[in-house]
């Protein structure tokens, strides 16, 4: 490509990004031929092209680095395809949930603020960042059973748990399956209390064609690689109360009680007339903190990236959702040895993976079936932390047990799943439940690469 000497910024920059797609075209060029046991088929990954790198470079080229102009047209665009008033992007999903749980313990709720021994209701399995945010605020979770096949709270089991000390459930919708939400948020109206989804792996699942995240307080998200959208290290939260939104920004953003958006002052145009706390009318509003706060932002860059991952998305969903389709329609035959997953009655998943739990009489033992997949490059995990109460951190922490964990206790033992990413291709399905095939019919014996 010849570029003139004498060329502006403008046709550089247009010289650059047509550079960039030509590049992705040879240097992240994919392998088009799958070898059964030699190439891998992972339980998650990134998945991108040209326009994902030439965002990227875009942003770079404006060397803004904070929250910019990228991250202000992700944070709408987002908020808009999830149906929602506010969101706000933090660098990761596990951020998300420490951002939406702090909120609830702000002074501007009031008599509702969450305080150090208030209960929060959760589900005994899933990913520890769910409950880990209670914990470092002293609260107390409670632990509540799984349903399996959704592999989602036991929701049948949530109003045992309530006590005098309950004020929040927060609850995620597993592998992309929602929870019976509208159940949820009932129990939630009934007895006064916050619901906080966990949507992390759940961008694009629906309930009666609402978005999960819009019927709690507050919604939470994982732009992590695994997840259905990427901006490699990332996350949000999103909501429709004015003023948890106004406190989750403040909690993101070191605690600070100005709202002025990076490299602007006095939004509020009356930067040095406030009087807080025990502070002197006219302390520089910029320097005043109402919240014990971090700094979970992002950088524009990975935000121009989200920004373009968005447009996949739907296409994404589809992709999952097919090869989800293929796997379940696959495995059907062999239910006399796995308990296949299902769908919560009345909703529209965005699949994360595909769980199975070996039945209990089956001839052999998940350990043995997930060893032998990944000897052929077969990608597996297990539904995260498992029983969560049963983790070496939670030795000496206060939290209570509600009912049985029967499930999960299964789970620990009996349960993993498997990709239905984007990238993994037809032949790979094939390839899965063949091999699935051979190991049910003779269950010692090593297959070989088809």
């Amino acid at each position: 490509m010849q570029i003139n000497d004498d060329a502006g910024a403008d046709e550089l920059r247009e010289a650059i990004m047509a550079l960039v797609g030509r590049y992705h075209e040879i240097a992240h060029k994919k392998k088009l031929a799958f070898t059964p046991g030699v190439d891998s088929v992972p339980v998650s990954g990134r998945v991108y092209d040209g326009s994902d790198m030439q965002m990227l470079v875009d942003s770079a080229l404006d060397f803004w680095l904070t929250t910019g102009r990228f991250n202000d047209a992700f944070e709408q665009r987002l908020a808009k395809k999830i149906g929602i008033k506010h969101s706000l992007t933090v660098n990761s999903g596990s951020s998300a949930n420490l951002v939406a749980l702090s909120a609830l313990t702000s002074p501007k709720l009031k008599a509702r603020r969450l305080q150090p021994g208030d209960e929060v209701i959760t589900c005994a399995t899933g990913f520890p960042t769910t409950v880990n945010p209670a914990l470092l605020w002293n609260l107390v979770p409670v632990f509540v059973d799984v349903d399996i096949p959704t592999y989602n709270i036991d929701v049948s089991a949530l109003e045992a748990a309530i006590t005098p000390k309950t004020k929040a459930v927060m609850v995620a919708h597993t592998l992309g399956n929602p929870f019976d939400v509208l159940a949820v948020k009932a129990l939630c109206e009934r007895h006064d209390l916050f619901l906080i989804e966990d949507c992390c792996d759940a961008l694009g699942a629906s309930v009666g064609g609402r978005h999960v995240g819009t019927f709690g307080d507050v919604g939470t998200l994982s732009f992590y690689p695994a997840h259905h959208i990427t901006m490699g290290e990332g996350g949000a939260v999103f909501t429709n109360n004015n003023m948890l939104d106004k406190a989750m920004e403040s909690f993101r953003d070191w605690g600070r009680d100005c709202y002025c958006a990076p490299g602007r002052d006095n939004t509020c145009g009356k930067r040095f007339n406030w009087r807080l706390g025990d502070l002197p009318k006219g302390f520089d509003h910029k320097y005043i903190y109402s919240h014990l706060g971090f700094n979970l932002k992002i950088t524009d860059m990975q935000a121009a990236v989200g920004l373009a991952q968005m447009d996949h998305l739907d296409g994404f969903i589809k992709a999952r959702r097919r090869n989800f389709d293929a796997l379940k329609t696959g495995l059907k035959r062999l239910e006399s040895f796995f308990i296949l997953p299902e769908a919560t009655p009345g909703t529209e998943p965005s699949w994360f993976g595909f769980p199975l739990t070996v039945r209990a009489d089956a001839p052999f033992s998940r350990d043995e079936l997930i060893l032998h997949l990944n000897e052929l490059k077969i990608g597996t995990r297990l539904l995260f932390g498992g029983n969560l109460v049963r983790q070496p951190y939670m030795n000496g922490r206060n939290f209570r047990i509600s009912g049985s964990l029967r499930n999960a206790d299964a789970i620990v033992d009996r349960t993993f799943w498997i990709g239905v990413y984007p990238g993994i291709a037809a032949e790979q399905i094939d390839f899965v439940l063949a091999t699935f095939e051979d190991f049910c019919s003779a269950p010692r014996k090593v297959a070989t690469a088809r």
